[in-house]
């Protein structure tokens, strides 16, 4: 029988590594109590999704105990649809949620749709959802298994307004216990009441009670006090070398006296403690242009949007030039995406980029990047000569040191996947920025660095984003609305 507040989630001095150079886990100890709503935060690249998998054994740890409530289901709605599934039916994807075959499934597809918010044809690719209804596609694979632990993993990614305002609410009503991963700190306040934080310097998870804002005010409370008591340390420590160098140069039994001198200071030295490190920011970054292109960038003067379950050709008047920026608003399934990976190609009639223009392309399932191939070739594909002190500075810049340059771009995070597609970018100087949802999975700290480089950009650029508060510290010279637009 399920007892509410019993724990149901113990690690006890787990560790997991990926090979003996990349450590995830070291001796961590937390426990999730039934009914919690727990956010897990910490940097991109920390292991946070990994955790994930060995919380529903699809990882093992190499030390230690993962305990789970017996007969506890677990579901977890991942970051991203495998590429595998894009093209299978709607309905085969839910199928695919369960180990066994479901009869009765199709209610149970429409009580899920239901709760994220969702309306489709059951024999719908995957591969014909948008970015964001993908979003709620995964989050309902979780939901129509009616788990007792459920896990999100960036849930918010690619969702418009609506969608993140339907998932709290629904959030803040669900009874049973859910863990999140996310970068969304407001998301996060709004109904989480703990915080696990893997820390990536120290690989142990720090458990605080609270919501995120509570957490980031103990957590700096802490540093203070720590750095406070180091200081007090280092004066005594000063002092007493200072001691010891004067009654040293005494002679005779003052000697005596500095020795005993430099061992308190000794003594001193070892009480220091280690102060908390904070999550790396990625350094200021600006993202040039080669070459400006002299006239008219881009135009776009017809488009295709979905209303109401049906292709609507759309007359349309945009005309960009050096230094001008577009936004382009619309609900989720609209058919943004669709939009700006055909600008990109050159495949949308319609729509022309001018000859001679280089184009940066941002998009949001990093499809542009190639995973089979390793992070050093990747950066190194968009440059126009070889210059490895400027790639490897570049690369620095993003938190991308000398082992994450040698692995493979699909065994990286979704978060450092990001980073390298944004390093691409400061290396390739384009003409053109096409950035479709650049915050997924980024780690909040960066995005008022990423948000200043994409303010000072010269070149022209053509920006889709959910998250207002980045949006609001761009320059934002022209706006699109594709829901306003009329049919020809």
């Amino acid at each position: 029988m399920a007892t509410k507040g019993e724990t149901i989630v113990r690690f006890e001095d787990a560790s997991f590594e990926y090979g003996h150079a990349n450590p995830i886990l070291n001796e961590v100890n937390f426990g999730v109590r039934r009914g919690a709503k727990v956010a897990l935060m910490g940097q991109n690249g920390a292991g946070k999704s990994t955790l994930f998998h060995l919380i529903t054994k699809d990882a093992s740890p190499e030390d230690g105990k993962i305990h789970l409530a017996q007969n506890l289901s677990v579901a977890m709605a991942r970051q991203v649809i495998p590429r595998e599934q894009l093209d299978i039916t709607m309905r085969e994807f839910f199928e695919k949620s369960f180990s066994e075959k479901i009869y009765d499934i199709d209610p149970r597809i429409d009580k899920a749709m239901e709760a994220v918010n969702l309306s489709a044809p059951k024999e719908r690719l995957v591969n014909d959802f948008s970015g964001g209804q993908q979003a709620r596609l995964l989050l309902a694979s979780a939901l129509i298994q009616n788990p007792d632990l459920l896990l999100l993993d960036e849930p918010t990614n690619n969702l418009d307004k609506e969608g993140i305002a339907h998932l709290t609410k629904f959030l803040i009503d669900y009874k049973k216990t859910v863990i999140v991963i996310s970068h969304d700190a407001d998301f996060l306040n709004a109904f989480t009441e703990g915080v696990l934080y893997l820390d990536i310097f120290t690989k142990k998870v720090e458990q605080y009670a609270g919501n995120y804002k509570d957490v980031v005010r103990e957590i700096s409370a802490r540093v203070e006090k720590e750095r406070r008591k180091n200081a007090q340390f280092e004066k005594h420590i000063q002092e007493k070398k200072d001691k010891a160098n004067f009654f040293a140069n005494k002679g005779g039994r003052m000697r005596v006296l500095a020795k005993r001198m430099r061992e308190s200071a000794s003594e001193a030295e070892e009480s220091k403690v280690d102060v908390r490190r904070e999550d790396k920011t990625i350094r200021k970054f600006t993202i040039g242009v080669k070459e400006h292109h002299i006239g008219e960038i881009l135009r776009i003067e017809s488009l295709s949007i979905m209303k109401d379950g049906k292709l609507v050709e759309c007359e349309a008047n945009v005309s960009l030039v050096k230094n001008r920026h577009l936004l382009l608003m619309g609900p989720n399934g609209i058919g943004k995406t669709t939009l700006l990976e055909n600008l990109a190609k050159g495949a949308r009639e319609g729509a022309k980029i001018s000859d001679g223009v280089r184009v940066g392309y941002y998009r949001q399932d990093f499809s542009t990047l190639d995973f089979d191939e390793s992070v050093y070739k990747t950066l190194e594909s968009v440059m126009d000569g070889p210059d490895e002190q400027e790639m490897r500075s570049v690369a620095a810049g993003f938190l991308i040191n000398g082992d994450l340059m040698r692995a493979k771009v699909g065994n990286l995070s979704e978060g450092q996947k990001g980073l390298v597609a944004f390093a691409q970018l400061a290396l390739l100087k384009p003409n053109l920025l096409i950035l479709d949802e650049p915050t997924n999975h980024i780690n909040f700290r960066h995005l008022p660095v990423i948000a200043k480089a994409l303010d000072k950009y010269e070149g022209a650029m053509v920006l889709v984003s959910h998250v207002p508060e980045f949006v609001k510290k761009i320059r934002i010279d022209d706006i699109l609305n594709l829901d306003k637009l009329r049919a020809k």
